[in-house]
């Protein structure tokens, strides 16, 4: 239950956190109005930073599904263990998601654009091209797992699982803005299918007016190319052990 509520609340946090940051830039009215990609991938890596200071102590702060199967594929983790896992990451995303439009409810209302809208739960390519969306998620991941695999391990209840949190929050806030910066421009940079689809699914669910549809062309992008790239990581991660 301790790891349970600490992915929740971790997750949680780090996505009120950082579609907060696109809550305040792209809604109208707001004081962070046009603020621009800085202040977006900025405030994304400290959000993550403050989700591993919360839940890395307790639950080695995976919050994100790609690094709790990137410990599953190094056998360091049960598939039971795993479950719990990314179920509070999911629930913890809606939630933050959530009280994001409880707070800026009045700019969604102030907001006339669908697609900014949309902006502030879930990801899209400015340029839609399935093949060059799906490697771009994918290539962004791998760079993400694969340097957090780079760090050292911790253990959770005797299960030996990767330490977000082992060498402080800061390398990782550092690794997701650099990835932010650099490799996020094409799709908004996911790399998370937790912070994706789940605050989606709220997006569809809440009564926003003028609100843009679903998007299942593009949705499947955000779940599936991170895991593959998850996949790529830690067998990249394992050749890369045996080598040494």
């Amino acid at each position: 239950m301790n790891i349970f509520l600490a992915e929740f609340i971790g997750t949680g946090v780090m996505i009120l956190l950082g579609c907060g940051v696109v809550a305040n830039v792209v809604l109208e009215k707001t004081k962070g109005n046009n603020g621009g990609w800085i202040v977006i991938t900025t405030a994304w890596a400290l959000a993550v930073f403050i989700g591993v200071v919360i839940a890395g102590p307790v639950s080695g702060a995976h919050l994100n599904p790609a690094v709790t199967l990137a410990n599953i594929l190094l056998g360091k983790m049960t598939v039971s263990l795993a479950l719990w896992y990314v179920t509070a990451q999911f629930l913890g995303s809606a939630t933050g998601s959530f009280l994001v439009w409880v707070m800026y409810k009045k700019h969604f209302d102030a907001t006339s654009a669908s697609d900014l809208k949309q902006a502030v739960f879930c990801t899209a390519p400015n340029i839609y091209h399935i093949p060059s969306n799906f490697l771009s998620e994918m290539i962004g991941t791998m760079v993400l797992i694969f340097t957090i695999l780079s760090f050292t391990d911790v253990k959770v209840n005797n299960e030996a699982t990767v330490g977000m949190g082992s060498l402080g929050a800061i390398p990782v806030a550092l690794l997701v803005w650099v990835i932010g910066l650099s490799l996020g421009g094409t799709t908004g940079y996911a790399i998370n299918p937790v912070r994706d689809l789940a605050p989606r699914i709220v997006h569809a669910l809440l009564p926003i007016k003028n609100k843009a549809h679903f998007n299942i062309r593009y949705a499947w992008i955000p779940i599936l190319a991170p895991l593959t790239g998850a996949t790529l990581a830690a067998l990249l991660f394992k050749l890369f052990q045996h080598s040494n």
